[in-house]
């Protein structure tokens, strides 16, 4: 069964704004160990969102620049290249808080450096010419494709979750993470629109999906207890994984299940990002992030 690129491509044109990198600007001079105070895991479940995933969206970024010749909507190819240019920009701001979070203590750089290695190895080009480029151009686009359904859900978590403020989140480190959810809920529709462009087939899109979701999985977790085992606070507490169960209930973060539960929706005939949830919270936080006032200045 394959989705009808024309019904795709309808949908993708109803979200008129054009998609494009904003300057931001983040301070993370004062920013503690564990800047969501007296939670130490849901801390490091945050950095795995903006230190880890960061990573695969670097690969994500070059399957889709590999793509852009082969799109011929124009459209689709300015929303490909804005957001290429917003997952630069994300690289770049998330790269000044790792190097604040290593310069306190806790050492991130050795094991981004692995992650970064491993996606390269997984997800890369692999040199491949002709036919075979081309299929594996499609199963990548496939892959991310799901993994932007999750990385969009958690986005609007990340606007949405107030619990994060009434617990005291440092500014910077929520302004950081709640700009790049709004950046994510905002171009969800675009590596979609792009598999569907290349390929649609349903059947790769429901192989990758799974794909994606038993992928994701695994990593946020090990990735979290590899941050709270390297954390070299004397406070920490003990048993990770019971930290992780009382902050998934108390709702610090989100549940892991969103992994399992989000696949029927994502793998249901028809289905698109732009069905997800009203983008018009993302833009409005977009367009008021003290991040990009402060480039603004």
């Amino acid at each position: 069964m394959v989705l009808q690129a024309g019904a795709a491509e309808r949908r993708y044109r109803d979200e008129a704004h054009a998609i494009n990198a904003r300057d931001v600007h983040f301070d993370f001079d004062s920013v503690p160990m564990h800047y969501i105070p007296g939670e130490v895991l849901a801390t490091h479940i945050v950095n795995v969102m903006h230190l880890v995933l960061p990573e695969g969206e670097r690969a994500m970024a070059q399957a889709l620049s590999e793509a852009l010749p082969q799109i011929e909507d124009e459209r689709l190819r300015e929303a490909v290249r804005g957001f290429v240019g917003q997952e630069t920009m994300h690289a770049g701001s998330h790269e000044a808080a790792r190097e604040h979070l290593q310069s306190i203590g806790l050492d991130v750089d050795s094991y981004i450096d692995k992650i970064g290695w491993l996606v390269d190895r997984v997800l890369g080009g692999h040199g491949l010419t002709g036919r075979a480029e081309q299929e594996w151009l499609k199963e990548r686009l496939g892959l991310f494709a799901g993994m932007e359904h999750y990385t969009a859900v958690l986005g609007e978590w990340l606007l949405n979750a107030e619990i994060l403020e009434a617990k005291g989140m440092h500014p910077a480190m929520l302004d950081l993470v709640r700009w790049h959810g709004a950046e994510e809920v905002e171009h969800r529709s675009v590596v979609c629109d792009a598999f569907m462009h290349i390929d649609g087939s349903y059947a790769r899109r429901a192989r990758t999906a799974v794909l994606a979701a038993v992928t994701l999985l695994p990593l946020f977790v090990f990735s979290a207890g590899y941050l709270y085992r390297k954390d070299p606070s004397a406070d920490k507490g003990r048993f990770w994984g019971l930290q992780f169960l009382n902050a998934t209930r108390r709702g610090v973060i989100p549940s892991w299940t969103v992994f399992l539960t989000e696949l029927p929706r994502y793998l249901r005939p028809g289905f698109h990002p732009s069905q997800l949830g009203s983008m018009d919270k993302a833009l409005r936080y977009l367009a008021h992030s003290p991040a990009a006032r402060a480039a603004s200045r």
